[in-house]
């Protein structure tokens, strides 16, 4: 983390130092972005979770003409689990999870996740205040993991530690599909340039464990699961515009 935060401020204390016509004409340029957006649940994913975050990078490059493209990474989190009686079998008889040492255990349940996507968009120079922003419209595939992350915080619960979590933990994955529409603006000058709009989501996916310990008698469903996401994203780009060439003048 300290390693991309001196990288991204390096990248920043660079772009300040660019020229750039941005107002004149479209024109080409790499963007750096960071980002964070708020998912809903639909599917089979709403059945697991409820709301839950992102955060991400992006690196697209936007070609003369207003096209798109890059990738973009994002971390998922969240702790709107739906998800009941994961270890009810291991309550004892006064209704407590006790620890190696016999004290009452204390078990926290999140949402992770990552998705990865290549994406293609175009920007429509529309309500802008030149031909480099307006309404941004894209769409990509990709690749998406999500489960369930079990902490006991310093206490040692054996029926849940290092590989015994992966019975409880819904690992699955799959293909990842997404569409975004809203609007993308690049200032005239200065560091504000930013985009933000909504989304969706549609990820194909499969459970990746063969058994659930909460459910050991119930075989693992190996059909193919619709995971879908929505809702918004606002992030913020640094691009980087080539230089102004100098001008020499000759007597």
């Amino acid at each position: 983390m300290k390693s991309f935060l001196l990288l991204f401020f390096l990248l920043l204390f660079q772009h300040s130092f660019t020229q750039r016509n941005v107002k004149d004409s479209a024109i080409s340029t790499p963007l750096i972005g960071v980002h964070y957006g708020g998912n809903w649940t639909e599917g089979d994913l709403a059945e697991r979770y409820g709301f839950a975050s992102h955060l991400g990078i992006s690196a697209n490059y936007k070609t003369a003409k207003n096209w798109c493209f890059g990738f973009d990474g994002n971390f998922l989190f969240g702790d709107n689990i739906k998800l009941k009686g994961l270890f009810d079998h291991l309550i004892d008889t006064v209704g407590n999870i006790t620890d190696i040492n016999g004290d009452i255990g204390r078990v926290l349940v999140y949402e992770r996740g990552f998705n990865i996507n290549a994406s293609l968009g175009k920007i429509f120079p529309v309500l802008s205040p030149n031909s480099n922003s307006g309404i941004l419209v894209h769409a990509g595939i990709g690749y998406t993991l999500h489960k369930l992350r079990i902490e006991t915080s310093d206490q040692v619960i054996p029926q849940i530690e290092l590989d015994y979590k992966k019975g409880y933990d819904r690992l699955t994955s799959g293909i990842n599909f997404h569409q975004f529409i809203g609007y993308s603006f690049l200032r005239n000058s200065g560091a504000l340039n930013f985009y933000a709009g909504f989304y969706i989501q549609e990820g194909l996916t499969k459970n990746r464990r063969t058994i659930f310990f909460d459910t050991p008698t119930i075989p693992v469903s190996t059909k193919q699961m619709i995971d879908i996401q929505y809702g918004f994203r606002i992030g913020w780009y640094i691009p980087f515009y080539k230089r102004k060439p100098k001008e020499f003048y000759y007597n």
